[in-house]
């Protein structure tokens, strides 16, 4: 068998479809009904990509996303009957890599496993950093020039945007609070704003996010990190 996909979804019939789906395209499916089985599941089975149901039984799914992406960059679908735009905000800003809504085809989703396991082959294999140019997976930033690039198409960002991508790309891993940031990209701690932190974050997940690039994490509690 291929790799292991654990599905943690609490309705029988779609969780049996979707992984009846997996296995015929070579994949190990490993079916959890509630998310405390599926946090257990994932620590004995280490699975290399995760489809996680929101609503769940005994422990729901951000709380599963949360403590998994504090141990692990192995990537999350979440899998939702909610499509408001704030729970993909929610599920994507706690470190999930995309977002589906009920009901979808199980051959879309199969595809966007497939993407996101090849992202993060290619992720994890490609890493130069230097001091004036990074390149990281599919994103660029040449610090003489200013310039990025995502996917090998332009990336347009304001200075401070790019001033804040390098940091974190610089850094990858390293949880930084937002005072830290601050310090690191304007140089001083004196004036922080925390808003204003959370809108370049903002700003630059939006522009990496139209490349399917979510490198920037939310880790609850102590602030941001560039995961790979």
């Amino acid at each position: 068998m291929g790799d292991k996909i654990l599905i943690i979804e609490d309705e029988k019939e779609l969780a049996d479809i979707l992984g009846a789906y997996l296995e015929v395209e070579g994949f190990e499916p490993i079916i959890e009904k509630d998310g405390q089985d599926g946090l257990k599941s994932f620590y004995d089975n280490q699975p290399s990509l995760i489809l996680l149901d929101i609503m769940l039984p005994k422990v729901d799914g951000i709380h599963v996303c949360k403590e998994i992406r504090e141990k692990s960059e192995v990537p999350i679908i979440m899998v939702s009957a909610k499509s408001g735009e704030m729970d993909k905000v929610i599920a994507l800003g706690i470190g999930a890599d995309d977002y589906v809504t009920k009901p979808f085809s199980p051959l879309e989703l199969v595809a966007r496993v497939k993407a996101q396991l090849r992202r993060y082959q290619k992720s994890k294999e490609t890493i130069n950093i230097g001091k004036e140019k990074i390149i990281i997976g599919e994103l660029i930033l040449n610090k003489a020039s200013y310039s990025a690039e995502a996917m090998g198409k332009p990336l347009q960002l304001t200075t401070k945007e790019f001033d804040m991508l390098f940091f974190f790309a610089y850094n990858p891993n390293q949880v930084f609070s937002k005072e830290q940031i601050y310090e690191g990209v304007w140089g001083y701690t004196d004036c922080c704003d925390d808003n204003s932190i959370t809108v370049y974050v903002n700003r630059i997940r939006e522009k990496l996010d139209k490349f399917g690039l979510n490198y920037i994490k939310t880790v609850w509690g102590a602030g941001y990190k560039f995961s790979i």
